[in-house]
């Protein structure tokens, strides 16, 4: 469908290739490239829109912001001009963040303006609380230590981003990373001059943020950094109960919102959440820093904030899963624990990692050794037999059992671990974490392994026959040799992943990310299902 962007269309659907609108006769191709091809949403005087760019190779989707004064006066037009133009500014200053859509083009046409960003496809946590319930304390803190380096990212660019809420945050469908999007330029403060107090309610009112979720002091026209924190803190809340800001109570001599009544979670977190949504700013966290220091993850704010790039060899660490629910069932294909805990750890090996390549530091005292309070059970990542004292010693070699025991008390983290000659075979490890791991001639026959990490693990010659690898993160690991016939990769990640001699006979790779060169150095057959769904040799 091509849907025609002309406010005032009164049917604004059009069929697929037509060009000029049928009921208007508007344009449909902007620029002579971008089609829009359905409405993602609207408020207050923009819209937003989901769109195809004809002019490259594949016609990629993006996403087409219209901004729409609704005023004619030559002032206010000049100041939707100033937001337009203010707005294209700071996406193209903060695009470059792996979190943050990019900044494609920007134009004006028709008196309307046009900001073309990078469409990010998956659901938000609005969605997903709606679908699968409220999330854990774990899982709230694991958005928590995705979010707030973010933040401190945008902040540090001198912008407040002034509508944090769950339905501006998506988990990105492709690696599950949390993207901040709907940075509208009709949120930046305003202060107009010479205008009547109408035509600046038009332009500010939406400016304000989303009732609720947005502090006194950015109500009042005078958001501050802190002021993220606040919204922050309230789309916590939600996530905690499933109750929007406007279901909620309030004090009616402070203006605080009632919410403990309705959560369960630790002492603590209670007062880092009490502080986050502090009415007044002064006693307020300042900053998403002060957060993560009160959250125990202040040490490893570097290395958060750059989205887990790993600055020695600029690739990416493991994309956190999806967050779990506290009640509406486990992740697919998970079961045993928390999909947040297992999200954290993820996060904090790739920490350790980090810190055990720039500093030399024993990765068993890292993060394993601080109190974070978020979900850590089990047992930590190469936990050794001696004290913390004892650095770079090596950890000890499970078994077979002492693994699925672990497993099943709610470890989730083995990064580094020798299970070499294990057998696990049908044992569940989904979501489990072997980044770095040797499992080389391991048995993992049937075993359920779904959305686990095995980056950089070493897995040569094992045997994965008919495993459950979906969604599971493999990239720059060595399967060398391992038999994965019958195996379920779907949308499994194996980039840069060494598939020498690889048996994929009878493999579903229905949406995973592979090259044609890697599947020329294994074994397929007609069985052997493509990226594509199709089934056949390649």
């Amino acid at each position: 469908m091509s849907y025609c962007l002309n406010p005032a269309c009164p049917n604004p659907e059009n069929p697929e290739h037509t060009d000029i609108c049928q009921a208007c006769g508007t344009n449909l191709r902007l620029r002579d490239r971008y089609r829009s091809t359905k409405p993602l949403g609207q408020g207050g005087f923009g819209a937003t829109f989901l769109a195809v760019d004809e002019l490259l190779p594949g016609q990629p989707s993006c996403v087409i912001k219209q901004l729409r004064p609704t005023a004619t006066a030559p002032h206010v037009f000049q100041m939707a001009r100033e937001l337009f133009e203010r707005e294209a500014k700071t996406l193209g200053k903060i695009g470059n963040h792996p979190q943050v859509p990019r900044l494609l083009d920007y134009f004006e046409d028709n008196q309307q303006f046009y900001l073309v960003q990078e469409y990010v496809s998956g659901s938000t946590l609005q969605r997903e609380v709606k679908q699968n319930g409220p999330f854990s304390e774990e899982g709230v803190k694991q958005f928590l230590s995705e979010l707030l380096p973010v933040l401190h990212y945008i902040h540090g660019q001198q912008v407040i981003h002034r509508d944090i809420k769950p339905a501006n945050l998506i988990r990105r469908q492709e690696d599950k990373k949390l993207v901040l999007i709907d940075f509208g330029a009709v949120k930046n403060q305003v202060t107009p001059t010479g205008s009547s107090a109408s035509e600046q309610t038009a332009l500010t009112a939406y400016a304000i943020g989303t009732p609720g979720f947005a502090p006194p002091e950015q109500m009042a026209m005078r958001p501050v950094y802190a002021s993220d924190i606040y919204a922050a803190g309230v789309t916590c809340i939600y996530l905690l109960t499933a109750k929007s800001p406007k279901d909620l109570d309030y004090n009616p001599s402070t203006g605080e919102m009632l919410w403990e009544k309705h959560i369960r979670v630790s002492p603590h977190f209670v007062e880092v959440l009490k502080k986050m949504l502090e009415v007044s700013v002064r006693h307020r966290y300042q900053s998403s820093n002060e957060v993560l220091r009160a959250l125990e993850l202040e040490p490893y704010m570097d290395s958060l904030a750059q989205g887990l790039i790993s600055p020695s060899t600029g690739i990416s660490q493991p994309p956190a899963s999806r967050l779990g629910p506290i009640s509406g069932g486990s992740a697919a294909g998970a079961s045993g624990g928390s999909a947040g805990s297992a999200n954290v750890s993820r996060a904090a090996m790739a920490i350790r990692a980090r810190r055990t390549r720039l500093e030399g530091t024993d990765i068993n005292s890292g993060i394993a050794g601080s109190r974070s309070g978020m979900g850590r059970t089990g047992g930590n990542v190469g936990q050794s037999s001696g004290s913390n004292g004892n650095k770079n010693k090596v950890p000890r070699k499970l078994d077979s059992q002492e693994v699925q025991s672990a497993y099943n008390k709610g470890r989730r983290d083995f990064a580094q671990q020798n299970l070499s000659l294990l057998n696990l075979q049908k044992t569940n490890l989904s979501e489990a974490i072997f980044h770095q791991a040797r499992l080389n001639k391991t048995n993992l026959v049937g075993a359920n392994l779904f959305q686990a990490d095995f980056g950089r693990a070493s897995l040569n010659y094992a045997i994965l026959k008919d495993a459950n690898l979906g969604r599971a993160y493999l990239s720059y690991a060595d399967l060398e040799g391992a038999d994965l016939r019958g195996a379920d990769l779907s949308y499994a990640h194996l980039s840069n992943a060494n598939l020498r001699g690889a048996n994929l006979c009878g493999a579903n790779l229905t949406g995973a990310r592979i090259t044609e060169e890697q599947l020329a150095m294994a074994k397929t057959n007609w069985m052997t299902v493509r990226p594509s769904g199709k089934r056949g040799l390649w």
